[in-house]
């Protein structure tokens, strides 16, 4: 190989993307700094997002998002702490606000304001909303489900944990 050739192959190949994935990471690390203490305006506040007009991709939002609220649910200590609950509650808040679709997210907030999140326990949860999920299924003339079998429609392959 000639000189001039391994110095572009020595340049482009390796000097030049570390240099990038150095400057980078750098960047990254001073970035990182402590999270503030969230306003709670900020977790009840108006919703974020505007309309979707999409039909097709509003009812696979739908589906997607039901799939990881029961599943993060059914997942959920059955004896949380304090700080546990109050990070579910204010996840589900923040989630009725940035939900991708505004009509959507306008309708779940009426919901939440008439029914507020449990998260005593993970049967609380899951069964809040399982019984969530039916109101905006009766609304949308879908399917009911049975709350009793949520749990086995939303399998995550967790059940072996013994701390869970």
């Amino acid at each position: 190989m000639r000189p001039l050739s391994l110095f572009f192959l020595l340049l482009f190949v390796v000097i030049l993307p570390s240099f990038f994935y150095l400057k980078a990471s750098i960047h990254t690390r001073e970035q990182i700094t402590p999270l503030p203490e969230i306003n709670k305006d900020v977790i009840t506040g108006p919703v974020v997002m505007p309309q979707l007009g999409n039909a097709t991709i509003k009812a696979e939002l739908g589906r997607s998002s039901w799939n990881l609220l029961h599943t993060m649910m059914g997942r959920f200590p059955e004896h949380p702490t304090t700080d546990e609950k109050e990070a579910l509650r204010s996840f589900i808040y923040l989630f009725s606000r940035l939900y991708p679709c505004g009509e959507c997210a306008t309708e779940f907030q009426a919901i939440l304001a008439r029914y507020p999140p449990q998260v005593s326990s993970r049967v609380a949860a899951s069964q809040w909303a399982c019984a969530v999920h039916n109101i905006v299924n009766q609304r949308l003339q879908k399917e009911i489900f049975d709350c009793g079998t949520v749990a086995e429609k939303y399998k995550c392959g967790c059940d072996d944990e013994k701390n869970a």
